[in-house]
Parts: C-alpha cells; structure tokens; sequence
C-alpha cells in the first residue's frame, strides 16, 4: 500500500473568529474527499484581538490535525506564512484564507498538479468579488511585478499556493525580512504550474489588508526583487541634468540672439523646487534600501512566538519560539 502524503495547509489568521468555524466545516468536508491524504490545519494566529485563539484551541482539543501558533502581536500575514513554512510538517504544504475568499475546495486540484511533478502550483485569481480599488490596485502590482521583477507572476496575482517540502526549505533557508514569502517562491525557479480560480468575496467581517498594508508590500517586493528603483535614481539625475542643461542653453541663446532680459526669480524658484523634490525623492529610494540593510543587521526575529497549540513542546534551549 502506497503512503498517504501528508498535506500541511497553513491559514494566517488576524481577528477572524466569525469564519473559523465556517472554515474549519469547509476544511473537514474537502479533505474527507482526500482519501489518501494526511491533512494538517496549521493556524498563525497574527495577534488576533477577538476570540479567534479560543476558537482555535478549542478546534484543536477536538481534532489532533489542528494546530496553531500564536504571535505575541501581529507581524503580518506574509511573517505569518513564512511561520507555517516554518513549522509545517508535509510533504506538501499549501496556504489559503482564513475568510473563505480562497475556497478549500481548490485544495485537491493544487495537490493534483503537484503530483505531476510541480514543485510550485500557484492558484490565480481569473475572477474575483472585491471592491474596484482592490482589484485595481492588485492588477497594478501584477504588472508591475511582471515587468519590472518577476516576469512568471500572473497578470491578476497570486494569493494561493502550493509548494513541495523542499521548496519551503529553500524559502525558509532565505531568512529575509521585509520582502514577499510568494515573490521568494517564484524568485527560487522550481517548476510552476497554474491552476485559476473564482477568488469569492469575504463571508464576515472586512479585510484587514488596509492602505498602508498594500503600500508597504509594494514597497517591499520591488526592493527586494527589482533594481529598477536604484536604477530610477540614476535615470531621473540624468534626465535632471540634461533639462538643466538645454535650459540653460536657450535662455543663453536668446539673449545672444534676441536681447531677452533673464529673468532670475520665477526661473531660479523652479529650478530649486523642482531640484529639491527630485532629491527627495532619491534620498527616499536610497533611504528605503539602506533600512532594510540595517533591518537585516539586527538579526531581530521576524516573530515571536506566543504560544504552541498541538504540538509537542520543544526541547530545553530550543529557539523554536522565536525564528528569525
């Protein structure tokens, strides 16, 4: 008799006590189908304010295949992946929402493609019921994403994958701070497969990635993945000083050839201001490489670890609880 592959699912949770019980159905019900597989409900809890925790420890009471890691705050639901990479023990390990934006049903379809010998199989988004300024914004990122970073990422996004046990070490070996979990899966170069899917509005409660969430991943995958944003610096003190200098090249000609007074103040204004915001501006995309060098120097833990729900506890001195 062949032997059961063991399928980890890892589901980051922040404030979602309203769909974990739906959740949880869900998850029994599609792997009930999966005869020959061995499910693991690995749980992060991101610093959950309600009474997510409580749900989850009760689940895991019930069920030995649900277990949970609890963060002493909320670090992020890309930090909270890369824990359940971290902690994960299949031979398979998948992701999805805790909101049931992602269907449980696509389980089996990722775990198909994996065993025709995917070591990566991305669920993307051919439909989805979001807000228009969701889907703009991520249809952005994609693009830009594609040309100017990682050409393989699908022009509407990824939220949902699966990946062989070897990858997940490959990802997990990184040890990066600041960056995309799915951009360093696609950045490692094993063998990807696509699978679409109709991303389905949220069941309860609002999403929790806000504006200043949507920005910083921005920020953080083309930094870590595209030179593009140094490289604008050099561009843009190149095409400042060649405007600078046809400027200054007619203003002289047209007093040689015309007479024309210059005129010093309104000319000089824009000059400085325009100079001054050009700056700026690349002291900010400097800036914004520099503080993630240093980031990486202080060797700081991407999390910490609250607490370990189903599984054995570490051994004395272990430093399970607190990954970098």
């Amino acid at each position: 008799m062949a032997p059961r592959t063991k399928l980890s699912v890892i589901i980051p949770v922040y404030n979602e006590e309203q769909n974990l019980p739906l959740l949880l159905q869900e998850l029994n019900r599609v792997t009930a189908t999966l005869t020959d597989v061995e499910p693991e409900f690995l749980f992060i809890d991101d610093g959950s304010r309600d009474q997510s925790l409580a749900i989850l420890r009760a689940a895991a009471a019930r069920d030995p295949r649900v277990r949970a890691v609890s963060f002493s705050r909320n670090f992020g639901s890309y930090v909270a992946v890369m824990a359940g990479l971290q902690h994960s023990t299949g031979d398979a390990i998948a992701n999805i929402s805790a909101d049931l934006q992602d269907p449980p049903e696509l389980l089996p379809r990722l775990l198909e493609k994996w065993r025709e010998g995917f070591e990566v199989v991305w669920g993307y988004r051919h439909t989805r019921d979001d807000p228009v300024f969701t889907i703009l914004f991520s249809r952005l990122y994609a693009t830009l994403m594609r040309r100017l970073a990682l050409p393989d990422m699908p022009r509407t996004g990824v939220d949902v994958c699966l990946v062989d046990r070897k990858v997940a070490q490959v990802v997990v070996g990184c040890n990066e701070k600041n960056t995309s979990v799915f951009g360093l899966i696609m950045w490692s170069g094993f063998r990807q497969a696509f699978v679409p899917y109709a991303r389905q509005s949220r069941k309860h409660g609002r999403t929790k990635w806000t504006l200043s969430r949507k920005i910083k991943l921005f920020t953080d995958s083309f930094v870590a993945f595209s030179f593009f944003p140094i490289r604008l610096v050099s561009y843009l003190g190149i095409a400042v000083s060649l405007m600078g200098f046809a400027y200054a090249a007619v203003v002289v000609l047209d007093r040689i050839l015309h007479g024309t007074p210059i005129r010093g103040w309104p000319s000089l204004m824009v000059a400085i201001v325009t100079l001054s915001g050009v700056q700026l501006l690349m002291l900010g995309i400097v800036a914004e490489y520099l503080w993630r060098t240093f980031e990486e120097s202080r060797k700081r833990p991407s999390y910490i670890v609250k607490e370990l729900i189903g599984f054995e506890e570490p051994a004395p001195g272990s430093d399970r609880h607190n990954r970098p």
